[in-house]
């Protein structure tokens, strides 16, 4: 396989999970980076932590999830869990009001 073929394959898994992201965006509420992972959850926990030294670290509980990761085979997971001692970004969705008439 070519370096061209291996590109044009990692452009190809990519472009597909944006598209699975822009489809199922919408199912979640919030949005959790870290360091390592890109996150669509309906719940995140965040927790300050120290060790025994006394360095801050970040404990991050996460339900009902799914994951940016073209390598992974599944991308919903139902609870993830992070230790990090690095920023973790939590943002909530803001999901447009939509109401769609009923059919009379």
């Amino acid at each position: 396989m070519s370096t061209e073929d291996l590109e044009s394959y990692e452009a190809e898994v990519e472009l597909g999970l944006y598209r699975e992201y822009r489809d199922v965006a919408s199912m979640f509420k919030y949005v959790v980076e870290t360091d390592r992972r890109f996150y669509l959850c309906n719940e995140v926990d965040v927790q300050v932590r120290s060790d025994v030294g006394g360095e801050v670290f970040f404990e991050v509980k996460i339900s009902d999830a799914w994951v940016w990761d073209m390598y992974r085979p599944a991308r919903f997971v139902k609870s993830v869990s992070v230790m990090t001692f690095k920023d973790v970004n939590v943002e909530e969705i803001q999901h447009p009001d939509i109401q769609i008439p009923k059919a009379k």
